[in-house]
């Protein structure tokens, strides 16, 4: 049987490692190896082994789940396909740059510990989605009545969450004389970097304010905004690249977009990747990159996610054949979150289009359902910051009111044509308890807005605010998202 190890074995098209892996040194460690990380910041890790001579080499490590995705590189010599989803073809790459994988419920916390005590390792990267962070996402703080903290306070040799490992390496890095490394978070929020050292200095300061004081002085804390859309792999993505392969199996396959940006803030205490080479943008400060991508791209998906799951279509690609979820998407992007954004120099009507282009492409059946997950995290950032704007400015906010109100109807967990939704959030119970306790209708839009951790205290207290979603809210129920958006783009035409 043919294996991946197997670069011979391969068609000639596929890009394989043509550099020393052996030569590799593990720099980099990263937390949450999913299927992000694999098209994204791995394949720049690689694009510079293979074209520039980079010996930057990844530690791979999964904390909670995860467990098959490192068997399963383990199994091949810890390498993995990468292929790009274009409409009429699919091309691909195998990615060599991992050195070593390990997973925390199957390896022992202890032995991810010791790996990121390395004294190679410059930079500890993060993709564990916003629940990972452990934080309010209402205010970017740490959530110390959250289970995880609550144990790494106690407990904090034998961390559980993303904060507390990392604090524990560092930790034993000051005890052993090593020199601290940079934190590097991947995932989409605002701010992320801010947002990491809130709850890493955080958690410190609640175990030892010592430690506190040494990380604030030696730890760097680099934003980063990246971009590429990675649908959720599934049997046919891994048919897909069963074939593209040449009859190989790769299990721990993932497929993208064509598509791939990364602006990060180049604030490197241990030295970095030269990912420029790569076509990564190193910038002093990258909010206003990250607010347009969150705001346009991210904020428009959650848009589509609700209201598309509502309205029947499974798929992005699904929901940009209805002209009028098209014209909503882009409406709201263009006149409801570009003015909000203090990005400079770019034509955001044009990245609009590029957006929309973007989700046309067939090729990658994202799940609205996949996009629809973990909404209580996501909503502050992407919907909510800027409603705040427009209350500040007294503007319409029309299409971000109907994105919540759409939240709230698919929380409710039963859709329009009665069928129950699997949903998915880390706040599911308290969800749950809201939705339970309120009347459909103005009711049930104030019990949910009443979720402080999500919705602050500002935004219940807005008469302009409840007033907007819950209007928003009872066109929903009364004619359907298909309709509500129908309205809203004729509203815009």
């Amino acid at each position: 049987m043919k294996r991946l190890t197997d670069f011979s074995a391969l068609p000639a098209a596929i890009v394989r490692p043509t550099y020393n892996r052996a030569a590799l040194v593990t720099r980099i460690a990263h937390i949450g190896f999913g299927a992000f990380h694999r098209a994204h910041q791995a394949v720049f890790a690689d694009q510079l082994a293979h074209e520039h001579g980079s010996d930057w080499g990844y530690c791979e490590i999964n904390l909670v789940g995860g467990e098959q995705q490192i068997a399963d590189i383990r199994a091949q010599d810890r390498l993995f396909t990468v292929a790009e989803m274009a409409p009429g073809h699919w091309n691909g790459r195998v990615v060599g740059v991992v050195r070593e994988a390990l997973h925390a419920g199957v390896d022992g916390i202890q032995a991810v510990l010791e790996a990121l005590c390395d004294a190679d390792i410059a930079i500890v990267s993060i993709t564990v989605t916003e629940k990972g962070y452990c934080h309010l996402p209402a205010s970017g703080e740490l959530n110390a009545a959250h289970p995880m903290i609550v144990h790494d306070i106690a407990h904090p040799h034998a961390p559980q969450s993303t904060p507390g490992v990392i604090v524990e390496a560092l930790r034993r890095r000051r005890a052993r004389g090593l020199p601290a490394f940079s934190v590097m978070s991947c995932d989409n929020m605002p701010e992320n970097g801010h947002v990491t050292h809130k709850v890493v200095v955080g958690l410190a300061r609640a175990q030892e304010p010592a430690l506190a004081d040494w990380i604030e002085a030696r730890v760097s804390f680099p934003s980063t905004m990246v971009d590429r859309i990675v649908p959720a792999v599934t049997p046919d993505t891994l048919a897909r690249v069963r074939d593209l392969l040449g009859g190989i199996d790769d299990p721990a396959a993932v497929a993208g977009e064509p598509f791939r940006q990364w602006v990060i803030e180049d604030n490197f205490v241990a030295g970095r990747p030269a990912w420029e080479k790569a076509g990564a943008e190193l910038v002093a400060d990258v909010l206003p990159y990250e607010e347009m991508k969150l705001r346009m791209l991210n904020g428009s998906h959650s848009f589509l996610a609700y209201l598309g799951y509502l309205g029947g279509y499974a798929h992005i690609c699904d929901c940009m054949e209805d002209a009028d979820y098209a014209a909503a998407a882009r409406a709201l992007m263009v006149r409801e979150q570009a003015p909000t954004l203090r990005v400079q120099g770019v034509d955001l009507a044009a990245y609009a289009d590029s957006l929309i282009a973007r989700y046309r492409n067939t090729a990658l059946k994202h799940r609205t359902w996949q996009i629809a997950m973990d909404g209580s995290q996501k909503l502050p950032q992407r919907l909510l910051d800027p409603i705040r704007w427009h209350l500040a400015h007294g503007s319409r906010f029309d299409h971000l009111a109907l994105g919540v109100a759409a939240w709230m109807r698919y929380v409710g967990g039963t859709d329009e044509t009665g069928a129950p939704i699997e949903v998915s959030d880390p706040l599911l119970d308290a969800i749950r308890e809201k939705v339970a306790g309120s009347a459909e209708g103005d009711a049930r839009v104030r019990a949910l807005l009443s979720l402080q951790p999500v919705f602050g205290t500002d935004l219940p207290a807005s008469d302009a605010l409840v007033r907007a979603v819950s209007d928003a809210y009872a066109t929903l129920r009364a004619h359907g998202a298909r309709a509500a958006v129908r309205k809203l783009a004729q509203g815009a035409a």
